[in-house]
């Protein structure tokens, strides 16, 4: 694998879920049109790089972000790459659990603790960390010069701060946002950059 193999990672764009805040896992939403415009809109921009290889979560929000800033490049799906498992909070907005004990002790918590019926965070990074080296795997066969992971908000923090370092929230991004980095032989992942400053600085260069 060559020390220059770019990944990008890049969230799905939104949904009816996202706009109304609400915790959206396993539910398989499509992207919502405010979130197939606003996507459109910074493909135009030219905020997402050209990729010869395209990682995505199987749910339906990141196949169909990967098809509109990708086209023509079939996904490798990888299931471990997934959104978190919300359980009994999926779907929901913080007003809608703010009398649940379970969520204000799940708050409390950093969001460590298990969602009761789902999972906690330390199972969520170990999926998601299984689901990066099945990915890298792949890439060492054939290492191309750019790899795009389309995935999830949370997939993108627990990749990052499982190879990276730094606290998970650290890497929170909005939808259609994304990060950069490198891939080394061993894959180990370095200089994680939010996609919009490295793109600013090619652009200022």
């Amino acid at each position: 694998m060559s020390a220059m193999t770019e990944i990008l990672f890049i969230r799905h764009g939104q949904t009816a879920g996202n706009l109304r805040r609400a915790y959206i896992g396993r539910t398989d939403e499509p992207l919502c049109p405010e979130g197939e415009a606003a996507l459109r809109e910074k493909l135009a921009a030219g905020l997402y790089p050209p990729a010869e290889l395209v990682f995505a979560s199987p749910l339906l929000r990141c196949r169909q972000t990967a098809a509109l800033l990708y086209p023509g490049i079939e996904p490798v799906v990888i299931d471990e790459l997934r959104e978190c498992d919300f359980a009994r909070f999926e779907g929901k907005t913080y007003q809608e659990l703010a009398d649940d004990a379970a969520y204000r002790k799940w708050l409390e918590s950093g969001g460590t603790a298990p969602v009761p019926g789902g999972e906690s965070l330390a199972e969520f990074r170990e999926r998601c960390r299984r689901g990066f080296l099945l990915a890298a795997a792949r890439i060492a066969q054939k290492p191309p010069q750019r790899a795009a992971f389309v995935v999830h908000g949370g997939t993108i923090m627990a990749v990052l701060a499982e190879f990276c370092g730094g606290a998970y929230y650290d890497y929170m991004v909005e939808n259609g946002g994304g990060w950069r980095a490198r891939l080394d032989a061993d894959a180990r992942l370095t200089q994680p950059e939010k996609l919009e400053r490295y793109l600013n600085g090619r652009a200022e260069a």
